[in-house]
């Protein structure tokens, strides 16, 4: 099984012609000038950020250590579950300032005009939104949710909070800390309204989820995500519920795969899959309730699904075979539920929208690279590729059953993960590269290739802010040896 297709020209997807306009167009000069000659290999052929300083990451987060951030985030976390373990809702509480009640006298004039605060809700509009509504056309927490927090004290302060963190991340701030006192006042504003089950308490809960993130290590992801889940568990709230809620609802379940993908098959997501789908909706019937949705963000939002039913599957196994537990997941269920979600899969990529689909290919070494016009189409279709890497690495026997497509290949697969980051360098697409781009990497034998995935991590986090390089140190220690930087790579 060879990883590449027969047909090794430069192609655009949907013509079939030959050319060199996507290399043109995408890629930097010196890149250009470097395929066109066959000359080098790994950073001298693709740079996707066009950028040739070398990113670098923090050894130290203060703020994740800071006593009063671990308290408050303790105390948020709390209040969820006990909210999620309340029966029913109940009166919404007093506010502990009357001024902040909503509807009274909360102005948002006089919320803006101390400090840097308009700075944070211009950063969360023009640089933290845009990631959040990578799958959502409707743009829930660019144009909504600000909207809605004109009237909602919690849900603004968790706005501006997380639009200082992002900066902060970005600009490396090691002290005095805007994002702290913002993430408190949420918190504070939020405790008495929880119970209320209302939108726009349930939104900025997700958006705080969101602040935690940046800074989360990989021991504490799922433990930043617990509350959210118990919280939408409790609510009835699902991918199909509408409006803004499904919009955070998705938000949230990207995290919990990108959780799962965290775990190396240990854990599923904290959310089962089942209850993504409307309350009594079997789970055989979720490709026709994407399907006929009719919504390229939601089959965009189906790939999210795929994963995260591969991260079950394979975590439901490897519990089985392991630790001996009782799930029902033997030989022949598993080979069962492998062949219908492999089967879901493969029809996923099949019936794609032409939004979803790419743009244009180039065949470039060392991956090939599809460039997505439709923001959703980045990241579904990295994940696409993710679930399948997933599968075929579970059972190695079935590919035999699988003929000769390219697509029983993982490593075919994995360059395809690593080709689409480089291709589509939007800011919160790369936010969501991280997990898929570790799966693929550990299936790289070449350095050139291990090279340009590491750097592209630690572009991430540079172009970011997002907490990414603690997957450096673990792609390295698979391989067994540190990466150098970019000036040895190019002379590797």
């Amino acid at each position: 099984m060879t990883d590449e297709l027969p047909n090794k020209r430069r192609r655009f997807t949907h013509d079939g012609t030959a050319s060199d306009d996507f290399m043109t167009t995408f890629l930097p000069a010196h890149a250009i000038q470097s395929a066109s000659t066959g000359n080098g290999y790994g950073f001298d052929n693709i740079d996707p950020f066009l950028s040739v300083s070398p990113a670098t990451s923090w050894p130290f987060d203060e703020f994740a250590r800071d006593p009063d951030y671990l308290a408050s985030q303790e105390q948020l976390r709390s209040l969820l579950f006990t909210t999620a373990r309340s029966a029913a809702p109940t009166r919404v509480g007093t506010p502990d300032d009357e001024e902040d009640a909503p509807g009274t006298s909360f102005n948002i004039k006089h919320v803006l005009a101390k400090g840097k605060r308009v700075q944070h809700l211009k950063n969360y509009i023009a640089q933290v939104a845009p990631w959040l509504d990578m799958f959502d056309g409707n743009r829930a927490f660019g144009i909504q949710l600000p909207a809605l927090a004109k009237q909602s004290p919690p849900l603004l302060y968790a706005i501006l909070a997380i639009g200082a963190r992002q900066s902060e991340r970005k600009e490396k701030t090691q002290s005095s800390f805007d994002s702290l006192e913002l993430y408190q006042e949420a918190i504070r504003l939020l405790t008495p309204l929880l119970q209320a089950r209302d939108t726009q308490v349930i939104a900025a809960c997700v958006v705080l989820c969101c602040l935690e993130m940046f800074s989360a290590s990989a021991q504490d992801w799922r433990r930043h995500l617990e509350g959210c889940a118990a919280v939408f568990d409790a609510f009835g709230v699902n991918g199909f519920s509408g409006d803004v809620l499904q919009a955070v609802f998705w938000c949230y379940a990207r995290m919990d795969v990108c959780g799962a993908l965290i775990s190396d098959a240990a854990e599923s997501t904290l959310l089962k899959p089942s209850k993504w789908l409307p309350p009594n909706t079997p789970e055989e019937f979720a490709e026709t309730l994407f399907r006929e949705s009719h919504s390229p963000d939601m089959y965009a939002n189906y790939a999210v699904y795929l994963c995260a039913k591969a991260c079950e599957l394979v975590s439901d196994r490897n519990k089985f075979v392991e630790l001996g537990t009782e799930n029902g997941c033997d030989a022949s269920h598993f080979q069962h539920r492998w062949t219908c979600l492999w089967e879901q899969l493969a029809n996923w990529s099949f019936y794609r929208p032409k939004i979803l689909l790419p743009v244009a290919t180039a065949n470039t070494t060392p991956f090939p690279q599809m460039f997505f016009a439709h923001w959703a189409a980045i990241s579904s279709n990295q994940l696409y590729h993710t679930a399948c890497v997933l599968l075929l690495a579970a059972s190695p026997n079935q590919k035999a059953h699988l003929g000769s497509s390219p697509t029983s290949s993982t490593l075919w697969h994995a360059k395809r993960i690593c080709g689409i980051s480089l291709a589509n360098p939007h800011e919160g697409c790369l936010n969501n590269a991280i997990q898929p781009l570790w799966v693929a990497g550990r299936l790289l034998s070449h350095s050139s290739e291990q090279a340009l995935v590491v750097k592209t991590i630690r572009h991430i986090e540079a172009l970011t802010g997002w907490t990414a390089c603690w997957r450096v140190r673990d792609l390295e220690q698979f391989w067994g040896y540190k990466v150098r930087g970019e000036t040895a790579a190019h002379s590797a």
